[in-house]
C-alpha cells in the first residue's frame, strides 16, 4: 500500500473521530429500569444531567431496592452509550485498510 494515501486515510479518520467524539460528548442517552419507573440521562461524557422516579417507588422502608434501580437505569444508559459509540467508531474505520492485528482506537 502507498504510504502516502494510507496517511492521507489516517488524517481524514483523525479528523473523523475528532468530530464523532464531540457529537458522542454533546449526546443524551436515556436509561431505564423498574419498566420505566427510573428514567435517569447520561451524557456522552457520563454526566448525570436527569434523574426520574416514579413517585410509587418512593418507599424509606424500600430504599435499597430504588437505589438498585437507580444502579440499573445507570448501567443500561452506559450499555447504550458503549453501544452507540462502538457502531459510530466503526462507521468510521469500515474502508481503512488497517494491517492484520492492528485495531482503533490506539
Amino acid at each position: 500500500m502507498n504510504i502516502q494515501k494510507m496517511m492521507k486515510q489516517a488524517q481524514e479518520m483523525q479528523a473523523k473521530m475528532a468530530n464523532m467524539q464531540k457529537e458522542l460528548e454533546e449526546e443524551e442517552t436515556e436509561g431505564t429500569s423498574g419498566g420505566g419507573a427510573v428514567k435517569l440521562v447520561l451524557t456522552g461524557k457520563n454526566r448525570l444531567v436527569k434523574i426520574s422516579i416514579d413517585t410509587s417507588l418512593i418507599n424509606p422502608d424500600d430504599k435499597e431496592m430504588l437505589e438498585d434501580l437507580i444502579i440499573a437505569a445507570h448501567n443500561d444508559a452506559r450499555e447504550r452509550i458503549d453501544t452507540n459509540t462502538s457502531q459510530k467508531m466503526s462507521s468510521i474505520t469500515s474502508g481503512l485498510s488497517l494491517p492484520p492485528g492492528m485495531k482503533l482506537p490506539f
